[in-house]
This record gives C-alpha cells, sequence and structure tokens, in this order.
C-alpha cells in the first residue's frame, strides 16, 4: 500500500520493506508521432485538428512517466483554454526564463483528465512500473491528455481505483482534485472535523459540485445544493440532504430562509458572491471559497506583472473585508496531486464516491464532445473513449 516516507515523497511497502531500485525503462518503438487532437491557433471549435503526426512525449525529467491514454475527459477549462482563456500565465509557466524565443505553445492538445496504463519511467520512479493501471489530471501548462500518449510527473499520478473502468476513472482526476483543494486544502475541511457541519454547495450538479457533494457527505456532512430542477434527483441520489432549485424563486431569498451555514463552495460566481457570504455563521470560524476567480483573465488582460498585482489587490481586499465581518474569504484553484488521488482512490473503492457521466465519445469524437460541453448544464462529464473498448 502507498505510504508516506520521512522525506515526504511516496514508496510501496513492498515484503523486505523497502521500494526496488528501478532505472530508466524505454519501450522500443518505430515511431516518433502519434494520433493526437490539437489546435494551432485560439478560437472556437474549428480550430480542432485530428492529426497523427503529433510528436511523441519524452521523458525530460527523472521523476516522470508515459502513460498511454486508454479514456479522457473534458472540463470547462478545455473550453477556455481552447479560445486562449489563460495564455498568458501559462506560457510564463511553459517558458519562465523565456529560453525558447520564437517557439509558440503551438499545436496544443488539450484535456486535463486520464486513466491509462504506464508505458515508461523515468530514473527517479520507484513507486510505478510499465503496465500498472493509472489515473491522473494532468496541469493546463503541460501538453494534454486528447493523445494516444502523455507524459506526467510522477507525483501528479496515482494508482487507478480498481473498481473502475478506464471510462469511468478518468471522469474524476480533475473534478476531484478541484474540489479537494477548495474544500479540504483552501477551506480546511477534512473527515475529522466535517461531521454535521453546514455546507452549501452552489453548483451542485457539475462535475466539481457533483464530486464535492459525495465527499461532504463521505466526511458526515450535511450539505445543502443548489442546482437546477431537472438536476435535482441526480443530486439528492449523490447524498444531498436540501436541494434548492436556484429557478423556483429568488435563491437569495430561499437560503435565507434556512439556518447559516458553516462552509459555502461557489462554483457560479458572478452575483452570488455579493450576498452569499451573508449566509455563513458569524464570528465562528466559517468561510466562503470560489473557484471563480479573476486571476488568469487579469494576466491576460493587464500582463504578468500588473495582472499579478491587481489579483492581489482583489483578493487582499475581499479577504480583510469579510474578516473584518466576522468570515473567511478564500480563493481555490485546482492543484495537481498524486497523494490526494490516493485518498480519493480509497474513497472511490470503498463506494463513498462514484463517477458521474453526462456522455461518452469515441476519440473520433472530439469534436462533438466539445460541442455538448459547450452547450451548458451537463449532469456530469464528458468523457473520450481513446481506446474504443474499456
Amino acid at each position: 500500500m502507498l505510504s508516506w516516507g520521512a522525506a515526504g515523497g511516496r514508496a510501496l511497502r513492498w515484503a523486505n520493506g523497502r521500494a526496488p531500485s528501478r532505472g530508466f525503462r524505454a519501450s522500443p518503438r518505430a515511431r516518433i508521432a502519434m494520433p493526437s487532437w490539437v489546435i494551432d491557433r485560439y478560437g472556437s471549435n474549428e480550430v480542432l485538428r485530428f492529426t497523427r503526426e503529433m510528436m511523441f512525449p519524452i521523458i525530460h525529467f527523472p521523476n516522470e512517466v508515459i502513460i498511454k491514454v486508454h479514456a479522457a475527459s473534458l472540463n470547462p477549462i478545455d473550453l477556455s483554454m481552447r479560445s486562449g482563456y489563460g495564455a498568458t500565465a501559462l506560457n510564463m509557466k511553459r517558458d519562465p526564463l523565456k529560453l525558447k524565443t520564437g517557439e509558440t505553445e503551438f499545436p496544443l492538445t488539450l484535456g486535463r483528465d486520464v486513466s491509462g496504463v504506464v508505458m515508461e519511467c523515468g530514473l527517479g520512479v520507484s513507486y510505478f512500473k510499465p503496465g500498472d493501471e493509472v489515473w491522473a489530471a494532468i496541469p493546463p501548462w503541460k501538453q494534454g491528455t486528447l493523445s494516444e500518449f502523455v507524459v506526467a510527473s510522477g507525483n501528479e499520478v496515482s494508482f487507478k481505483p480498481k473498481c473502475l473502468s478506464h471510462t469511468e476513472a478518468a471522469a474524476l482526476p480533475y473534478v476531484g482534485l478541484t474540489a479537494w483543494s477548495a474544500l479540504n486544502q483552501v477551506g480546511g475541511l477534512n473527515q475529522s472535523n466535517c461531521s454535521g457541519k453546514r455546507i452549501l454547495i452552489l453548483g451542485a450538479s457539475g462535475g466539481v459540485g457533483t464530486f464535492a457533494v459525495q465527499l461532504m457527505k463521505a466526511w458526515d456532512a450535511h450539505v445543502t445544493a443548489v442546482c437546477s430542477h431537472d438536476a435535482s434527483t441526480l443530486v439528492k441520489k449523490l447524498g444531498a440532504d436540501n436541494v434548492i432549485d436556484y429557478k423556483s424563486g429568488n435563491l437569495e431569498e430561499q437560503l435565507k430562509t434556512l439556518p447559516l451555514f458553516d462552509f459555502i463552495l461557489d462554483n457560479v460566481g458572478g452575483s452570488t458572491e455579493k450576498w452569499a457570504l451573508d449566509l455563513l455563521k458569524k464570528w465562528s470560524g466559517a468561510t466562503y471559497v470560489t473557484l471563480v476567480t479573476p486571476f488568469l483573465i487579469n494576466m491576460d488582460k493587464l500582463g504578468v506583472a500588473d495582472g499579478m498585482l491587481q489579483t492581489g489587490v482583489t483578493v487582499g481586499s475581499k479577504t480583510l473585508k469579510h474578516l473584518l465581518k466576522g468570515v473567511h474569504y478564500r480563493w481555490a484553484f485546482f492543484m495537481p496531486s498524486g497523494p490526494s488521488l490516493d485518498e480519493i482512490a480509497e474513497l472511490v473503492d470503498s463506494g463513498k464516491i462514484q463517477p458521474v457521466i453526462d456522455e461518452v465519445f469515441s476519440f473520433s469524437e472530439v469534436p462533438e464532445a466539445f460541442l455538448k460541453l459547450e452547450g451548458g448544464h451537463a449532469r456530469g462529464k464528458t468523457v473520450i473513449n481513446v481506446i474504443s473498448r474499456q
């Protein structure tokens, strides 16, 4: 089983108590290209292009692995990145010293989720081996998963839950880690402190929302979920104690009739931030966490330096404003983490969390999958089977 070592890394506990040493593994291959869906410029759906000539991924660092992609899935960030959202910040992350003069990020492969099989391991990887079934969420500054193969850092990867197929597993990593970041790493919630806490989830029927409902119920919280009426049956099935239809009347007034909350997760943003914090218990440690932030937009509009300055001023002023009113205000972001996926996999294998899939597409139908996601009101995830039989 997986355990933490003294240095904070992950290692497999073997019968002799030692992790096996493993050198670089290079599978012989006759080709240097692979099938992939890419974009060569930013825009709407017509920029998607299928190619069989995408460069085969290469291990550049000793902690990396190459994964053969069996299934991937789409997230709203893929739609945004297709249109150029976050390009300034992501390009800075890809080349912080601007050493690649004259080069661009194109051709760029989208897709963040992957479930597949390890094909090659770098010199420093001792906890995976070729043939292991794994899952991961690839950071947005790296080449994505709508390809036959993808390279990932070993600390971004985890063993796939045994109870799930690759198609099912591909629905969870990105939304799971985003919710985990907001609820656990930023919000401070965990299995030992959630019992009986009142949690409000705004936008409960999407990928992050459906995961968050299940995680909070697994940790014994009381969950109030906000979604549309046609998603209420799904959200109730996932365990929500109260389900509020935001279309049935003034949402703010409906929520004000309920007891105050200990924690709010906002997947919606917009005007909700203006009134949602009034629903928290004052001076009790209650926290509002939003996943809708202006960070990448600020950098796209203002450039790196001014964008970061504007972002810092915004989050700082809002945090102080609400702290003076007795509540905590926080921003959260997706954070890649193999160790967090380890914990999520345990919850999945114990039956406490299940994937919620809206529709499954074949690899040849990637443009149709983007259009499906673009249409909105998805109930769960849009999954791509890269290998047809899962």
